[in-house]
């Protein structure tokens, strides 16, 4: 059985909009122990968007310290809880992604055995999770990981506090130097920004209608563009999109940032899901879900006009291969099952448990692979 946690998340924007930052924290339910607590900034955003951006990060961090949990989220925000509950209409398009983002995650914990559900708790009862958006409006990053958490992330003493603060300044978040077993060949995936079809939930393959970039997702796609070239720090680099138009599109703007041209090679293209392309996940969940279950359990289930997942990975792995042969640097810049792929080749994930990784639109996912062999997952689903 997963264990019972608690998370207590907030948001807040000095100016509403206005410079924004979410706190989080994610409590044993028995005890009261908190296990983990988070902040970060956010630009200029509203204090929605700063609200919805702590509640994914508490839901993520509760999926870190256990797959299976069955989690609780409290918080103060009356919106957030009713539309995450299903009972307000979403009709903001930034909280439409922030929701989709929340749900994938949820969805996440749910196929792992766990469950998440969602409590409204007055301001005075969100005292830690207020004082940790502080800490991001002031701009200071925290992920930190506390007592058993602490040990079973990071393998240390059971009396170990561990912590990490996170340089607020982005530039200064640079690949690691290599060791001195050989030059790595680095590579770093992107995720496409979101389109009209990500924000629906509607299933967008590389047979389906092909859609562009939304204004949002234009601007994750500059986002990620500064994050890369910060990320590289000078150093020289490839861009490789897949062939679909959002790949495409984020990718020129990562290119325009490094001052290199995008190459295109399709076998880094989404899944084709056939019959099911455009199709809402929401709508497939409720009117066909034994089917659903069955194309992200069977590596070998195809809708009609479509192929399986062992075709996706066939193609997507050989276009791996490909980077890594040429050596140097490559941002690749595609969609959320071919990252899956690579993290799972890489990873010795089997396939019925990939659906635990997250990518999220405009993340960014870093890995160098040395001449041994050896693979180094640098960080993952970095937004």
């Amino acid at each position: 059985m997963g264990r019972q946690l608690v998370v207590e998340a907030d948001g807040g924007s000095r100016g509403n909009p206005g410079v924004a930052g979410y706190g989080a924290l994610v409590r044993d339910r028995a005890s009261g122990t908190v296990l983990w607590e988070g902040a970060a900034p956010l630009g200029k955003e509203s204090n929605n968007v700063a609200e919805y951006s702590g509640l994914i990060a508490g839901l993520r961090a509760a999926q870190r310290i256990d797959p299976s949990a069955h989690v609780e989220a409290r918080m103060d925000s009356k919106l957030v809880v009713e539309q995450m509950s299903g009972r307000w209409k979403i009709k903001h398009e930034d909280m439409r992604r922030l929701a989709l983002e929340a749900r994938e995650l949820a969805a996440l914990i749910s196929r792992g055995g766990g469950s998440v559900s969602y409590t409204w708790i007055p301001r005075e009862k969100n005292k830690d999770a207020d004082a940790l958006s502080n800490d991001g409006m002031d701009g200071r990053t925290i992920d930190r990981m506390l007592g058993d958490a602490a040990v079973a992330e990071r393998d240390t003493s059971a009396d170990e506090l561990v912590e990490e603060i996170i340089d607020p300044n982005p530039a200064s978040t640079t690949l690691p130097p290599a060791a001195d077993r050989g030059t790595p060949t680095r590579l770093v995936l992107v995720r496409h920004g979101v389109t009209d079809f990500t924000v629906h939930a509607q299933l967008d393959g590389r047979g389906g209608a092909d859609p562009s970039l939304n204004e949002t997702g234009r601007a994750q796609a500059r986002a990620a563009g500064a994050a890369v070239a910060h990320l590289l720090g000078g150093a020289d680099a490839r861009v490789v999109t897949s062939s679909l138009a959002r790949a495409v599109q984020t990718g020129a703007a990562v290119a325009a940032t490094l001052g290199v041209d995008a190459e295109q090679d399709e076998d880094w293209d989404e899944q084709d899901f056939g019959d099911w392309d455009g199709v809402s996940v929401h709508d497939l969940a409720r009117e066909q879900a034994d089917e659903l279950d069955r194309m992200r359990s069977d590596a070998a289930y195809a809708r009609p006009g479509g192929e399986t997942h062992l075709e996706l990975a066939e193609r997507v792995l050989a276009a791996y291969e490909r980077v890594v042969a040429a050596g140097g640097t490559t941002v690749v810049v595609c969609h959320r099952k071919p990252i899956m792929v690579v993290l799972a080749h890489v990873l010795g994930i089997p396939h019925d448990r990939i659906w635990r990784l997250a990518a999220a639109p405009g993340s960014l996912t870093a890995l160098e692979v040395w001449p041994d062999g050896n693979v180094s997952v640098a960080f993952t689903n970095r937004t």
